[in-house]
């Protein structure tokens, strides 16, 4: 499975976690298309090839899932010939990426691990973000194109929103689960790893361990599951939530899904 995963990301020199997350079996023996569902992370060091290809996706809308802070440190640049509609936040969506957040009081990478799952309990519930989420969707049903989520380092918030919609869509659970873990894998992780070191030990302390770095940039399992069990305790079902917080309609659940599975 790992290769057929591997498959999905896209080779871009400057920006890191760029996949595609459809084509997953879905509902009712559907699937959903390829080439119309992206995620990554932030774009601000994309190259001008990186560019290029981004324009060659025909995205109709790019959902950026960062605070106003996180935009204005690292703007995204845009090909020249740049259409998309960008859904984002007037404010902040996190008080930093969650990641860099939970480097509050981080040493050991058991603190690091212990940090990231208090984050995504409260992750769902965060109102500047749940008003991005719900014009994910809303951009989503307008069955106008493909469209890209992403945030800064595209693991935890974009994770979370995937999640939701793969829910949505009747993607099984193992498959769900295996679209987020393969941040771990997706691209040059080493880099990643590495950039964000610098970012972290630069804010919050050089004593923190290797290890602690490496789990705040990297997912796990016990990640989403939080998030996903957060809901469950308050909506009942991830349904309930998309309904009641989200405002996905059965109408536009509907488009959603007509947009989206084939």
């Amino acid at each position: 499975m790992a290769g057929n995963m591997q498959s999905r990301v896209l080779p871009f020199s400057g920006i890191h976690n760029f996949r595609d997350y459809g084509h997953y079996r879905a509902k009712d023996g559907a699937q959903i298309k390829a080439g119309i569902l992206f995620r990554s992370g932030q774009h601000r060091d994309a190259t001008d090839a990186d560019l290029d290809q981004v324009l060659q996706l025909g995205l109709a809308h790019v959902i950026d899932l960062r605070g106003k802070s996180e935009r204005t440190n690292a703007p995204c640049p845009r090909p020249a010939a740049f259409s998309a509609n960008v859904i984002f936040a007037d404010g902040e969506t996190a008080g930093l990426a969650p990641h860099l957040e939970a480097a509050r009081d981080v040493r050991t990478a058991e603190d690091a691990f212990a940090a990231m799952q208090h984050i995504y309990t409260g992750m769902p519930f965060r109102p500047l973000l749940v008003n991005v989420l719900q014009r994910y969707f809303e951009a989503l049903g307008a069955e106008s194109g493909p469209s890209l989520i992403h945030c800064l380092a595209g693991k935890d918030r974009t994770g979370v929103a995937v999640a939701l919609v793969h829910d949505m869509l009747g993607v099984h659970a193992d498959d769900m689960m295996e679209d987020y873990l393969l941040t771990n894998v997706a691209g040059n992780i080493e880099a990643r790893i590495a950039a964000g070191a610098d970012v972290v030990r630069s804010g919050f302390g050089k004593d923190m361990t290797d290890d602690a770095v490496r789990t705040l940039m990297s997912v796990h399992k016990a990640f989403l599951l939080t998030a996903i069990d957060a809901i469950k305790a308050r909506y009942g079902d991830l349904s309930t939530y998309r309904s009641e917080v989200l405002g996905v309609t059965p109408a536009l659940e509907a488009r959603i899904l007509r947009h989206l599975l084939t």
